[in-house]
């Protein structure tokens, strides 16, 4: 919600204005901007609430009016250029960042670390292959959040999808889903063979 200067308060401090919709049966202040809530009918909510001048200084993706005053310009809710823009890396950089969180998450994973072994290796690595794999398959016209890349992934990049269950194997699997990785990453890209070396290496313990 975008309100008139001085107002943010009045529509923070008192969600009176959304029960008048639908009761509201849950509600959490997850910012100091706005809330996540529940109404009764189960329909889920994320809000938060700006005065025009703090449009300026923050991050946000173009976005659909549902109501406005007729004074208001249709421009207001388009971000000013380069305000937040996917970050364009390297291929050589999204490989590089794969390699090390895989052998951060494997020696994690010999230490008995398992949750951060997880995390490193089919969490960190894993997003740096999604971005990889975006550059292997045109995407289709499914949008793109800019705030999470991993967002309609599925429906974006259907061949590339295919692999996923391989590369996040879950808990207790973390060897296979990093050999799985490893293995992506060696038909497509160049990797180190030290680097390569130093991961088989760690997977063959994890394995004993």
């Amino acid at each position: 919600m975008i309100v008139e200067n001085g107002y943010k308060g009045r529509y923070i401090d008192d969600l009176g204005w959304l029960n008048c919709v639908a009761s509201v049966v849950y509600q959490f202040r997850n910012t100091p901007d706005g809330y996540k809530i529940l109404f009764q009918d189960g329909i889920f909510c994320e809000f938060a609430v700006f005065e025009t001048p703090e449009l300026r200084h923050i991050p946000f993706a173009p976005g659909r009016i549902v109501w406005k005053k007729a004074d208001v310009p249709d421009t207001l809710l388009l971000p000013e250029p380069g305000q937040h823009m996917p970050e364009d890396r390297s291929i050589d950089w999204l490989v590089g960042e794969a390699l090390t969180s895989l052998y951060t998450g494997l020696n994690r994973n010999a230490r008995g670390e398992g949750i951060s072994a997880m995390r490193s290796i089919q969490v960190n690595a894993l997003d740096r292959v999604l971005e990889l794999c975006s550059g292997l398959e045109p995407g289709t016209s499914t949008s793109r959040d800019v705030f999470a890349f991993e967002r309609r992934y599925e429906q974006r990049y259907p061949r590339c999808a295919q692999s996923l269950p391989e590369f996040a194997q879950g808990y207790g699997r973390n060897v296979e889903s990093a050999l799985a990785i490893l293995a992506f990453l060696e038909s497509h890209f160049e990797v180190a063979p030290a680097m390569k070396r130093a991961i088989e290496e760690l997977c063959r313990r994890g394995a004993r």
